[in-house]
């Protein structure tokens, strides 16, 4: 009984290091950009002018709810706490286009789509290429051809648009 105890001493240590880890930042930082899909795309939903945005944005809502959940099943077996809600950035975005209708909106939707997969995608191959947890780097490559598939998406509604983008 006497030698569980500096074992036990150990725990939080571990916890503490794994919930600082560079594994730990991807799962924090892409359970805020998840959420940030989400909360957008309901938004778009509501708001988008063009038909195809709407589908994109019903889109968002389905793909990255189904991940967010599954993110969060996994971040709890690693003792990572998530943020509640999108960072600073995704809701300053929100109040921006919450201020816009019509092609504005539409427009303005997509190219911080663009910008938002393009910065996921990085995420996630950062994740895959120099991730320590093999759990989070197989998350990683399971929703990496997703999140190219819907920058593809947004690619395209974006020519449909003529927002310029690359």
């Amino acid at each position: 009984m006497k030698n569980m105890f500096p074992a036990l001493a150990l725990i939080p240590i571990v916890a503490l290091a794994a919930s600082g880890s560079s594994d730990a930042s991807f799962y924090r930082s892409l359970a805020e950009g998840g959420m940030a899909e989400v909360r957008l795309g309901k938004l778009a939903q509501q708001k988008a002018e063009d038909p195809n945005v709407k589908d994109f944005a019903a889109m968002m809502v389905k793909d990255h709810s189904a991940a967010n959940a599954q993110l969060r099943a996994l971040a709890a077996t690693k003792d990572v706490t998530l943020p509640k809600g999108p960072g600073i950035k995704a809701r300053a975005k929100k109040t921006e286009l919450e201020a816009l209708s019509g092609h504005a909106f539409d427009s303005s939707y997509i190219a911080s789509q663009i910008k938002a997969h393009e910065d996921t995608v990085a995420l996630l191959q950062k994740e895959i290429s120099s991730g320590t947890d093999d759990d989070a780097k197989a998350f990683a490559q399971k929703v990496l051809p997703t999140v190219q598939n819907h920058l593809q998406a947004a690619d395209k509604l974006a020519d449909g648009l003529g927002v310029s983008h690359h």
